[in-house]
């Protein structure tokens, strides 16, 4: 079970996550956070990054005086697991009851209704 994180820490996994290499420096985090409009002190991004290593988030390498940070989470497996617990908690696990409130609360726009019944067409059609 991947375990809960605060907003603020979302924001670092988001930039990790999105970050082309495989290692994440500190100054590329605070650039992401900046870029963003969420500039954070550095003793608070070490404190954030620190739960984030003890949560199982993240690994880090010391290299000379910077650490670099590894992603042990996925965003796939982050965002499978609060799709799950966010349908667990609100809609009693039943998918069926989270698609009928988009359709009929008027949360989808015409295309993404299109792309939903296009998916569910494609699922029944694998064996």
């Amino acid at each position: 079970m991947v375990q809960q994180i605060s907003d603020a820490e979302l924001e670092i996994m988001k930039i990790v996550w999105g970050n082309p290499e495989d290692v994440t420096l500190f100054s590329y985090i605070m650039d992401g956070l900046a870029a963003r409009g969420k500039p954070c002190q550095k003793n608070t991004l070490i404190v954030l990054l620190s739960r984030l290593m003890a949560k199982g988030y993240l690994s880090a390498r010391k290299i000379g005086r910077r650490n670099e940070y590894t992603a042990l989470v996925s965003e796939t497996a982050y965002q499978t697991a609060q799709t799950k617990s966010f349908l667990d908690k609100i809609y009693e696990g039943s998918v069926k009851g989270l698609v009928s409130n988009l359709i009929s609360g008027d949360l989808l726009t015409e295309e993404e209704h299109e792309e939903l019944r296009k998916l569910l067409e494609q699922g029944e059609e694998k064996p």
